[in-house]
């Protein structure tokens, strides 16, 4: 109690300093004893990261995520992110052993921070202390990752938030400077935007929480700025630009959380709540509980099964959905592919999951068939058809984008329920600058050059020409002009199958799913 009274008045002290009326950021004393399903994915989540601790070097061993078998190197983020969950798990369950292994575990990870204001890198962290420094031309995202200081910041400021005065207090305070220097850091680089959604948003947070513990007022009008201009962007078509991203819109759930538990002024708390249930609202309209998958198309997409590999926004609804029925593999393991994922756990149980009631009930009971279509900005469109058995999306982007190489954007997608509940998709995996849009029959895709298709049944048969593919328990009947058609075996998919249509202006694809199958998915979870 005197804990909770000492950090309410530390941020009224700081807004009368400020002379603002600023809010105490909302506290959370436990787990909710009451939700099965969050206990179990916390559980979940802090039985896989206490298997992936290592004792002797005070962080997180990196899974080896899906089989890959490459070599193991140490996490630093997700160490910060186990860090919270012991601090969780200490005050939930009394462990003074687990704030020891948290303190011992942040003074590492604050230990990987670059901190030469001269360097382009300022503020961020090594992504795993193995990492080489950048040199002075090295490329963000190559060398080094400028976002480990928004993901790294944030949980440094639950932590401080939650847990004052639990850690020493020397360490809380390299903690503050830390913070301080990611958002110096930030401001110096001048890379990001408003637009870049996910770490934009975790970035509104950080800088308000700076702002405000250093009684920065330049701080904190500049951080209340960057907090309209997100809305601004918002509010044209209520949508964010990285669109119908399945790992990202977590991150995104995730930075409107921070505003709506912990903004200091009443309206970043209420934008907060604002987005988010808009958020959730359009998510659910892409979502079909059946088959467990948000419909594509994808602006950024890790994998094309949602019960295959972990996305952030299948942890949020692991929350709320029992595990036969999440978008989340039912029993994750360390060679489950994107499975760190699943250590944002932390994070989404003690932030708690708002999710409107309109949007709750599609994500428990399908609606029936249905067409969505979200104009995303002035260029791009996003359709979408989502059917009992199958569901497919294009994203129409007046010919400004291309898909290819390490892009994770996804212009064209289908996904259905093959013989025994398993989910068969389709994806285009490289083609020149693309528009497709969907409709209940099929998709219209337009384009000049060479488009390259993946699908994926694993090891079921399937019947393919230039014509038509005879997929199990879906068949898509083809008419194009390209001037030839190849398939090809991917190396990185055993059970995939590539097609290559040459020389192509326009393809139709009419998308047929096969009757209902005596066994749902049901059977296969």
């Amino acid at each position: 109690m005197k804990r909770r009274i000492w950090i309410i008045c530390f941020w009224m002290g700081m807004s009368c300093g400020l002379g603002l009326a600023q809010l105490a950021p909302t506290l959370h004393s436990e787990l909710n004893p009451s939700s099965k399903n969050t206990r179990e994915l916390f559980d979940e989540s802090m039985r896989l990261f206490d298997a992936s601790y290592d004792s002797h070097v005070h962080l997180v061993l990196r899974p080896h995520d899906g089989g890959t078998h490459v070599r193991a190197h140490y996490m630093v983020r997700e160490s910060s992110w186990y860090a919270l969950g012991l601090m969780m798990r200490a005050r939930s369950n009394n462990r003074p052993a687990d704030v020891e292994r948290a303190s011992q575990i942040l003074g590492t990870v604050l230990d990987q921070q670059y901190l030469d204001p001269n360097m382009k890198c300022y503020g961020t962290f090594k992504r795993s202390p193995e990492e080489p420094g950048p040199a002075d031309h090295d490329l963000a995202f190559t060398s080094y990752d400028p976002n480990w200081r928004q993901f790294i910041g944030t949980t440094l400021e639950i932590i401080l938030i939650e847990f004052p005065g639990r850690l020493p207090t020397e360490l809380e305070t390299r903690m503050y400077r830390a913070i301080d220097a990611a958002v110096s850091g930030e401001m110096q680089d001048g890379r990001l935007v408003p637009s870049y959604s996910n770490i934009a948003l975790m970035y509104g947070s950080l800088w308000d929480f700076a702002a405000v513990h250093d009684n920065n007022m330049d701080w904190r009008s500049r951080s209340q700025a960057w907090t309209e201009a997100i809305y601004g962007l918002f509010r044209q078509h209520c949508t964010f630009n990285e669109y119908n991203a399945p790992t990202y819109y977590g991150v995104d759930l995730y930075g409107l959380a921070l505003w709506r538990e912990y903004g200091s002024t009443q309206r970043m708390r209420r934008l907060g709540r604002m987005l988010e249930a808009a958020l959730w609202n359009d998510l659910a309209n892409f979502y079909q509980p059946e088959l467990r998958n948000i419909a594509g198309p994808y602006d950024r997409s890790y994998g094309m099964d949602m019960s295959s590999y972990v996305t952030v926004t299948g942890v949020w609804m692991r929350t709320v959905l029992d595990a036969a029925h999440a978008p989340l593999p039912a029993k994750a393991t360390l060679t489950t592919s994107q499975v760190a994922d699943i250590w944002f756990a932390p994070h989404v149980t003690l932030l708690g999951t708002h999710i409107p009631n309109s949007a709750l009930i599609k994500f428990r009971r399908f609606i029936g068939p249905h067409m969505v279509h979200r104009r995303i900005d002035p260029l791009r469109v996003a359709t979408s058809w989502v059917g009992d058995r199958a569901m497919w999306g294009g994203e129409f982007t007046s010919m400004t984008k291309d898909s290819g190489g390490k892009t994770q954007f996804h212009p064209v997608t289908v996904q259905w329920s093959m013989p025994g509940g398993a989910i068969g998709w389709i994806k285009v995996i490289r083609s020149p600058n693309i528009d497709a849009i969907a409709d209940p029959e099929g998709i219209t895709i337009a384009t000049h050059g060479d488009v390259s298709f993946r699908v994926f049944t694993g090891k079921r048969q399937s019947k393919i020409s230039k014509a038509s593919w005879v997929l199990p328990g879906f068949i898509a009947e083809i008419q194009t002009n390209a001037k030839s058609f190849s398939t090809s075996q991917p190396t990185d998919c055993g059970d995939c199958e590539d097609m290559l249509y040459s020389g192509v202006r326009s393809i139709r694809m009419e998308l047929h799913p096969d009757r209902p199958h005596t066994s749902d998915r049901s059977a296969a979870d």
